[in-house]
């Protein structure tokens, strides 16, 4: 089928090249001229595994182009649109974008076309979109409009389109949803030839669900609040285990094993950050302040998201005492690892928050530092984590990169100034870590003090096999 695709963000880019590594014929546009002569070009604008490869096989077999808005509107029989939705200063999410392209389809397609909400939009959006269509359509334009939520997690997005859990799909008609069921049949049936080879999850066929338009709506909103909801709790509970000893991360073994909450997002840390759950779970509040319904439960969980980076700087307080003039090494600047996204990042306002006490900060992170330079202009970046940890007073980790798990600890305490390492996604097991000579302290557990006996020369941090199954867990 030939396919439209206007927007060439994570989502957008994605879903084009998914679309056409499954057999599609797709065109994808952006309005950023920059980003789409980088495309065009055949350069990445954006670090996504396995995405680069195939976006590149899929333009070699010709089923891949780029272009302007008006040639997709022209080309494709199907239409997803995957713009922007960011939040306005109420949290309402902007739906300017969504506008602009509704009018463009509206004045520029004749003839039949399914318009397909791919983008993460406020419930009755679909309603809207119909109307505006109908209003402003010059050319005898016939249409029906879906909702395709998506679903993608920055840093896995192609294993999830291609092997998702479930595709849903809102729609109002049947021929939308027979034109939807064609798109995603190699996918429901899993028969394609699947890029990732070895890194090929086994899963079992996606369920298709058929709702809708408004259910669909929702059923992105209610599952990204839901899971932050999660997260919120754990660091709620990880702030109690501090209090009284425990473990947070054996209370959230013990959690998970219940298959009415399991393990998934019940790890503590800095807080959830990102283009998606930020912004969707304000957007959920509103939608709901809009219906006259009390969402007081989301408001506390995003006040105590809020609350993870001050608490984190107090524990770099109370490990320093005096933060002005300090030296402190901050690993990772994405907002999760696999990803070059630093947008709502916590490592964003940590690391204002550290320079508005007089810190000195030098960072790495493997993929996300150029897209960090915009907004942290004031600190050093380093070519890697013992550049950054030269001389520190403290090492703190914001985002959990395998690459930190692979660190010579022999070489980095003859790198910096004081062995301390603030963890804020609880990579290591402590005991691990105070053997290699360094303070460790991490979220929800007791902190660890340097050995006496430090071990000579380990490189990385290997955990025991137990420790290995716990962490596997808690992924």
């Amino acid at each position: 089928m030939k396919i439209s695709v206007i927007g060439a963000g994570y989502v957008g880019l994605t879903t084009a090249a998914c679309l056409s590594q499954i057999g599609h014929d797709v065109f994808c546009s952006e309005s950023d001229i920059d980003k789409l002569s980088k495309l065009q070009s055949g350069v990445m604008p954006l670090f996504e595994p396995h995405l680069e490869k195939v976006i590149e096989d899929a333009r070699k077999s010709g089923r891949l182009h780029f272009g302007a808005t008006a040639e997709a509107i022209d080309w494709g029989r199907a239409i997803f649109i995957c713009v922007g939705t960011p939040p306005l200063v109420n949290g309402d999410a902007d739906l300017s974008a969504i506008e602009g392209v509704a009018r463009a389809i509206a004045k520029r397609a004749s003839g039949y076309r399914l318009v397909v909400e791919k983008s993460t939009v406020p419930v009755q959006t679909g309603s809207q979109l119909r109307k505006h269509l109908s209003k402003h359509s010059t050319n005898g334009l016939e249409y029906d409009v879906a909702s395709n939520p998506e679903f993608l997690r920055e840093g896995s997005s192609v294993e999830d389109f291609l092997h998702p859990d479930r595709i849903v799909v809102g729609v109002d008609s049947a021929r939308a949803a027979q034109l939807l069921r064609e798109i995603y049949e190699p996918i429901i049936t899993q028969k394609f030839t699947c890029p990732l080879h070895a890194d090929c999850p086994k899963r079992n066929d996606p369920v298709f669900l058929e709702t809708d338009t408004g259910s669909a709506e929702l059923i992105k909103h209610a599952s990204n609040s839901f899971l932050a909801m999660k997260i919120s709790f754990i660091n709620m509970v990880a702030n109690l285990c501090e209090v009284v000893g425990a473990d947070v991360t054996k209370v959230a073994q013990g959690m998970g094993l219940d298959p009415r909450i399991g393990p998934a997002f019940l790890n503590p840390g800095i807080g959830f950050g990102g283009f998606c759950f930020p912004k969707d779970v304000q957007a959920f509040i509103r939608i709901a302040q809009k219906s006259g319904c009390d969402f007081s439960l989301l408001k506390e969980v995003e006040k105590i998201n809020q609350r993870r980076i001050e608490e984190f700087v107090e524990k770099v307080r109370q490990e320093l005492w005096v933060v002005r003039g300090k030296k402190i090494a901050v690993w990772g600047l994405a907002f999760k690892p696999n990803t070059d996204d630093v947008r709502f990042a916590p490592s964003i306002a940590l690391v204002m928050s550290l320079l508005e006490e007089g810190a000195e900060v030098k960072a790495y992170d493997p993929e996300a530092m150029e897209k960090a330079k915009p907004e942290l202009p004031n600190i050093c970046y380093c070519s890697d984590p013992y550049q950054a940890a030269e001389g520190a007073d403290a090492i703190v980790i914001v985002t959990e990169w395998d690459e930190f798990r692979q660190v010579n600890w022999k070489r980095l305490r003859s790198t910096v100034e004081h062995p301390l390492v603030i963890d804020g996604r609880n990579m290591f097991v402590p005991e691990e870590i105070s053997r290699h000579g360094f303070r460790y302290i991490s979220v929800g557990r007791n902190n660890a003090v340097p050995s006496q006996s430090p071990i000579a020369d380990v490189k990385g941090h290997r955990a025991t096999e137990a420790d290995e199954d716990v962490q596997e867990s808690l992924a």
